[in-house]
């Protein structure tokens, strides 16, 4: 991806946002210039990869297959994790119409996936066999706002702004909005990126960016080139 999208994507996401009335944490807006200024005491930040996240997942096509998020809070997602009592991670999401996230599961992790606001979130699941391929056979269960229920596999799950649905450990999942752009919200255990994540088809989690501008605020993944405590 090239910097100049990725600052276009977070322009346009921030004023969607706030039209939502939903607010991000001070450190957001923190230029380049203001985290060479920062010490060890943002050192949480940093390490919990807290921030803008904005992928493509190596499609180079991020309308298409990407997603925009911001990790809002997050804990140490080690064993002898050294924040005791946080066990917990928030993340906002943007949808675009027809933009899907790349079928996957999570090794350990078990998430909420909200529909804050705006359109219609679809989300596909299927169970995950003995060797990691998707199950076309048998029917998934889900919690969609405390309520079981179960669906046939690769039934679309439409929810509507307010409803949400628990994705457990390794149950694959695909989501896209539709109608409109869809406010997301995800409420998990702690979150790990780098190690958490089997995609069915191998993507980059992460995009190679093209440096054509200056960046307009830092993704988590720029934090060691700016940040010198």
């Amino acid at each position: 991806m090239k910097r100049s999208e990725i600052n276009a994507i977070i322009r346009d996401a921030d004023a969607f946002l706030r039209a939502q009335q939903f607010h991000l944490p001070p450190f957001a807006y923190w230029s380049p210039a203001d985290w060479a200024t920062k010490g060890e005491e943002v050192r949480e930040i940093v390490d919990r990869e807290l921030g803008w996240d904005i992928t493509d997942f190596g499609s180079g096509n991020y309308a298409d297959t990407g997603l925009f998020i911001f990790t809002i809070r997050n804990s140490d997602p080690s064993p002898d994790r050294a924040i005791k009592n946080r066990l917990y991670a928030e993340k906002v999401l943007i949808c675009d119409p027809n933009q899907k996230t790349p079928l996957h599961y999570h090794w350990f992790k078990c998430e909420d996936i909200i529909n804050r606001g705006g359109g219609t979130l679809v989300v596909k699941c299927y169970n995950a066999t003995d060797d990691d391929a998707f199950d076309e056979s048998t029917p998934v269960s889900v919690n969609i706002d405390g309520t079981q229920k179960t669906f046939a596999p690769g039934e679309l799950l439409r929810l509507q702004p307010g409803e949400s649905i628990t994705i457990t450990n390794r149950l694959y999942h695909t989501f896209w909005g539709e109608g409109s752009r869809v406010l997301v919200g995800e409420v998990s255990q702690a979150n790990n990126d780098n190690t958490d994540n089997r995609f069915y088809t191998p993507v980059g989690r992460f995009p190679q960016i093209d440096e054509d501008e200056e960046p307009l605020y830092l993704l988590c993944k720029d934090y060691p080139r700016y940040y010198r405590p």
